[in-house]
């Protein structure tokens, strides 16, 4: 046997120090790994494999008649339909198989089969979506992209719709009033739900909203943010009166809704309207975004006096949340648990609040209150949420649909910055003018906030 050259050993070496360097590239910057290599040798993985792996799922169907009759005269057996794969594109978390279904396949089976798709093609993730009749798109995720979250760059918001995490398919998710105007957020201490609403003021903050902040633990948490509050609640007092002055906007707000609608008789359709945003921009009011951190403060009581008036806090939040959506008032109410134990009117509440974001929680009851009435699947998500995950969520709606996010984190310090650039963004309420937090700022150092008496 002729002896190895020094030349086949460096081969060898250079060979091993590159699968080294791409193991060492794959854990460490997924992303390049994926666009250099992964993809590549996914897509040949995935066109060599199509067929037998539609076959091994069960994602097949009967040949026609023509087809039966043209195997019978070549004498051959038939073969079974498959969909037909007819576009494949690379992203930067994965890739996208667009299928046309074959006749009599459904949604539901490629949503059966999709766990099985994601082993047969070793991808981190596979999500089945519909796209139109007779078409299904299947997104393969290359890697865990919620385990270091990048926010996709350019992404258009709107006035009440802004990106606040990343989902498991990596996908933005979107917080949107308009389409779900009240949300409930739970989550434990250190789960990641105060980075949530630090990314979310900050959103907030670079839009002409006016942001009302109910801060029961004597303003800790939103303090930092009152260059841009157009009202902050420090006590439960406070907040009383503030969800008074709230309510009375809302009917002023309405009493100007149907003043608009005392129409002449050539009025126009498209200018008849029972919500603000029907009505003319110069007489339209701002929206409002009512965010309550820790709801629970609100239902605390130790006299008879204190059960009176939180009893008269909570009619008023349900009013706002039966009400509020069309006169662009929102509710975004936070806290660590939230149920029927909490007293009267939690659960009225709750029914209103059609948004649903669970952090990491302490017991699966928790994630029951705030998921059981969207999806068991999810519920049984929320509870597996690990401690070294924070910003990691389970978010849901009324319809029944939810997923797997996590909030990119966003320090105090962004969010405060934020705050005090966007603070001539404030809208003027005078309804809210005494419980706006003043700021005295010292030249040179950073605004502290001073708050004023309601």
């Amino acid at each position: 046997m002729s002896a190895v050259s020094a030349g086949d050993v460096l081969l060898l070496v250079a060979l091993g120090l590159a699968g080294v360097g791409l193991l060492v590239l794959r854990r460490l910057r997924p992303v390049w790994y994926w666009l250099s290599v992964g993809a590549l040798i996914t897509l040949v993985r995935v066109l060599v494999t199509y067929r037998s792996v539609m076959e091994a799922c069960g994602l097949t169907e009967r040949p026609t008649r023509l087809r039966l009759w043209l195997a019978r005269v070549a004498d051959r057996e038939p073969t079974r339909l498959i969909p037909k794969l007819r576009r494949v594109r690379v992203t930067r978390t994965g890739m996208i198989l667009r299928i046309r279904m074959q006749p009599g396949q459904e949604l539901h089976d490629f949503v059966v089969a999709s766990e099985r798709l994601r082993h047969s093609w070793r991808a981190h993730g596979a999500y089945v979506r519909s796209v139109k009749p007779g078409w299904v798109e299947i997104r393969l995720i290359a890697y865990d992209v919620l385990r270091s979250v990048v926010m996709p760059k350019g992404l258009p918001e709107g006035l009440l719709r802004v990106p606040v995490s990343l989902r498991s398919d990596g996908l933005p998710h979107w917080r949107d009033y308009r389409t779900t105007p009240h949300e409930l957020t739970i989550g434990a201490t250190d789960s990641g739900k105060s980075v949530y609403l630090r990314g979310l003021i900050k959103r907030l903050a670079s839009k002409p909203v006016a942001l009302v902040g109910i801060d029961c633990k004597w303003g800790v948490e939103f303090s930092p943010f009152a260059p841009r509050l157009s009202a902050l609640a420090c006590t439960p007092e406070e907040a009383g009166v503030l969800l008074d002055v709230l309510v009375t906007e809302m009917t002023e707000r309405y009493d100007l809704i149907r003043a608009a609608q005392h129409l002449a008789p050539d009025t126009p359709p498209e200018e008849i309207t029972s919500d603000v945003w029907g009505l003319p921009e110069d007489i339209r009011p701002v929206p409002v975004v009512v965010i309550i951190d820790e709801v629970a403060e609100l239902f605390l009581v130790a006299t008879a006096a204190e059960e009176k008036r939180r009893d008269h806090m909570i009619t008023q939040l349900i009013r706002l949340g039966q009400l509020g959506r069309a006169a662009a008032i929102y509710l975004e109410v936070c806290g660590q648990r939230f149920g029927s134990e909490l007293g009267k009117g939690a659960t009225a509440l709750r029914a209103q609040l059609s948004g649903r974001t669970v952090h990491r929680v302490n017991d699966e009851g928790t994630a029951k209150m705030a998921l059981a009435d969207i999806s068991a699947a999810a519920v049984v998500a929320a509870t597996r949420i690990a401690e070294d995950r924070p910003g990691e969520a389970v978010a849901g709606d009324s319809s029944g649909g939810w997923t797997v996010i996590r909030s990119p984190f966003t320090s105090l310090h962004d969010a405060t910055a934020a705050c005090v650039r966007y603070a001539h963004l404030t809208p003027d309420l005078p309804a809210l003018a005494s419980f706006r937090p003043a700021t005295d700022p010292t030249p040179g150092e950073e605004a502290v906030p001073v708050f004023e008496t309601a």
